[in-house]
């Protein structure tokens, strides 16, 4: 049976106040629990969110989008789906959500890391280092963005998507001549440290066949983790 929620405080008391869920349920946003899946809407509609079973969410979000935004959702972002989605899809996404409670061991070069203020130089390198990411400068979800320079020039980035009691990041670049040195890893623990220290606990998104990544994450802390499928919607 299907049972319909009432806002992110309902969500989070059904998900068990899950990370996931307190980072991207919002207020007054449409919701469902089918058993022990929790599906809900966040984005203003664009977006359909759920924790639990990937099949099962997956139904219940073709249910949540007609009967609530119909033709709204653009993105679903479900717990990770054994086979085909049952919608036409035009991109499908295998990824890992991960966090961490405890602040990172310390990395060298950590001390370089730094709030910054250059749009054209943090698009300078996301577009060499990291083009198909969806965080961008302008992005109204980003804090802050925090860098490496070297020689005045940005060789590393990240930014802060903070949001819900959750520390988040996202944006997460390396330019390709400075890889193989550190660099992500020196800045991935130092802003990690922040947001543990000011939240509590700091959460990330990363491909799943992304080893090299996921070890490094590992390494800094981020043993926690949930398999995902993004699915955006044809």
């Amino acid at each position: 049976m299907v049972e319909p929620l009432a806002g992110r405080d309902a969500v989070l008391a059904a998900t068990g106040a899950h990370p996931y869920a307190r980072l991207t349920a919002e207020a007054d946003g449409a919701a469902f629990r089918d058993g022990s899946t929790v599906v809900w809407i966040t984005r203003g509609g664009s977006t359909v969110c759920a924790l639990g079973d990937g099949a099962v969410a997956a139904t219940t979000a073709i249910r949540l989008a007609a009967e609530v935004s119909p033709d709204a959702p653009r993105w679903w972002h479900l717990p990770r789906l054994a086979g085909e989605p049952p919608v036409a899809a035009r991109v499908r996404d295998e990824w890992d959500f991960r966090w961490t409670t405890s602040p990172p061991p310390l990395r060298a070069g950590e001390e370089l890391a730094a709030p910054v203020e250059d749009d054209a130089g943090i698009s300078a390198l996301l577009d060499a280092a990291f083009p198909a990411t969806t965080t961008r400068p302008g992005d109204r979800r980003v804090r802050a963005w925090w860098a490496i320079r070297e020689g005045g020039r940005l060789v590393a980035c990240a930014a802060d998507r903070s949001r819900g009691g959750v520390g988040f990041l996202a944006g997460i670049a390396v330019h390709p001549d400075a890889r193989g040195r550190g660099l992500g890893a020196a800045l991935t623990a130092a802003v990690t440290r922040r947001l543990v220290e000011e939240h509590g606990m700091a959460a990330l998104g990363v491909m799943s066949d992304n080893h090299l990544a996921n070890r490094m994450y590992a390494s800094l802390g981020y043993a926690s983790s949930i398999p995902r499928t993004s699915v955006g919607l044809a």
